[in-house]
C-alpha cells in the first residue's frame, strides 16, 4: 500500500541497498520488469477473450491505473481512468491497491482502499461495479463501503476470492498501524497495534456481506510492524494466503505465504520469504498478487528511488510449497 505517514521515507530509503543502482536486466532471471513506471500494488484479472488486465494504486494522473497484456510479460499502460466517479464517503486522494474479479454475469467488481471523509488519513474498503463487461471500466462505486473499522485504524488492501463451491470472499487488512505509536510504519513503538487480515464472505453480487468477517492472520514479531497486501488462492486442497511484511519503504519488505486446509483457517505461517530484497536484483518487493491458477504473479518493487514498478514472475506449487521459476 501507499502508507500516509511518510516520515519513514528518509530512513527507509537510506537503508535501501545498492540494488537500486543495478541495471534492470539483472531482474530478468526470476522476474520480468512488466511496467517501467509508478504502478504499485498490482492486481490482475483475465478477460473472457484471454487478455490480462492489471490495476494499480493511484498514479500517472489516474485514481486507478489500468494496464493490459496478452502474454503476461509485456504490459501496456492504458490512458484510462477506471474509477471516474466517487462514492459520497470517500475523498479524492488515496485510491490504493485495487483488485478486480469477474462476476458470473460477465461484469467486473473492483475492490479498493479509499480515504474516509469521516476520518481523513484513514481508509475504508470500497466497491465499484463495471458499467458493462469491459474490464477497464468505467466502474461505478457502491455507496456503502464493504469495511471501514475506523476505530481500529481503517480497512485497506482488499482482494477477491472465488472458492471451489462458488462462494465469494474478500480478504483485507485492518490498518492498525495507522493509529500506532510511531516509529517503523507508525507501528514500531510498543505497544504495537494488531494489523489483522480478515476474511469476509459476500453474496453473488460480490459486495453484499454475508455474516461477519473473521480473522485469519495477524502480525507477530517476525513480521515487523505489520502484515498487509493479502491475496488468497486455492491450489488442489490447500489454501494459500500470500502477504507482505515490514514497511514498504524498508529493505525487509517481502512476500510470504501461509497455508490452510480450510478457507477459515487456521492459516500457518512457514516463514518462507518468497521474494525479498536482493532476489533477482529487486529492492523491497511486495504487494504480490498470484493467479488463481497458481502459476504467475505480479508484484511491485523499487525500480528507482521514488518509484515502485510492477514485475511479473512465474510460480510452481507442489503440495504446500511455492517456488519461483
Amino acid at each position: 500500500m501507499l502508507f500516509p505517514h511518510l516520515s519513514s521515507w528518509a530512513l527507509g530509503l537510506f537503508l535501501l541497498p545498492n540494488a537500486l543502482a543495478r541495471p534492470l536486466h539483472t531482474q530478468e532471471a526470476g522476474s520480468v520488469l512488466a511496467l517501467d513506471t509508478d504502478f504499485p500494488d498490482p492486481s490482475f484479472v483475465q478477460a473472457a477473450d484471454g487478455t490480462w488486465y492489471a490495476f494499480g494504486t493511484n498514479g500517472n494522473g489516474k485514481r486507478v491505473q489500468v494496464a493490459s497484456s496478452t502474454d503476461f510479460k509485456s504490459w501496456t499502460l492504458l490512458d484510462k481512468e477506471a474509477l471516474p466517479t466517487l462514492a459520497s464517503w470517500e475523498t479524492e486522494i488515496d485510491h490504493w491497491a485495487p483488485d478486480v474479479i469477474r462476476r458470473d454475469d460477465g461484469k467486473y467488481v473492483m475492490y479498493y482502499s479509499g480515504e474516509a471523509k469521516e476520518m481523513v488519513r484513514h481508509h475504508c474498503v470500497g466497491v465499484a461495479v463495471s458499467e458493462g463487461t469491459d474490464p477497464t471500466g468505467p466502474y461505478i462505486p457502491i455507496e456503502t463501503p464493504l469495511s471501514c473499522r475506523l476505530d481500529q485504524g481503517g480497512s485497506i488492501d482488499p482482494a477477491g476470492f472465488l472458492d471451489k463451491d462458488g462462494s465469494r470472499y474478500v480478504v483485507f487488512k485492518v490498518d492498525g498501524n495507522s493509529i500506532g505509536n510511531g516509529g517503523d510504519c507508525n507501528n514500531g513503538i510498543a505497544p504495537l497495534k494488531p494489523t489483522p487480515i480478515l476474511l469476509q464472505k459476500v453474496a453473488k453480487d460480490g459486495f453484499t456481506p454475508v455474516g461477519e468477517a473473521i480473522q485469519i492472520l495477524d502480525r507477530d514479531d517476525s513480521d515487523g510492524p505489520l502484515v498487509e497486501a493479502p491475496n488468497l488462492i486455492l491450489h488442489e486442497d490447500t489454501y494459500f494466503l500470500f502477504y507482505s511484511t515490514h514497511c514498504f519503504t524498508d529493505p525487509l519488505y517481502d512476500v510470504r505465504y501461509a497455508t490452510s486446509k480450510s478457507i477459515t483457517g487456521p492459516f500457518v505461517k512457514n516463514g518462507v520469504k518468497l521474494l525479498q530484497t536482493g532476489d533477482y536484483g529487486l529492492t523491497s518487493p511486495g504487494g504480490g498478487t498470484v493467479c488463481g491458477c497458481g502459476d504467475r504473479m505480479l508484484f511491485h518493487g523499487f525500480c528507482r528511488e521514488d518509484t515502485r514498478c510492477t514485475y511479473a514472475a512465474n510460480l510452481a506449487i507442489s503440495g504446500d510449497e511455492v517456488t519461483l521459476l
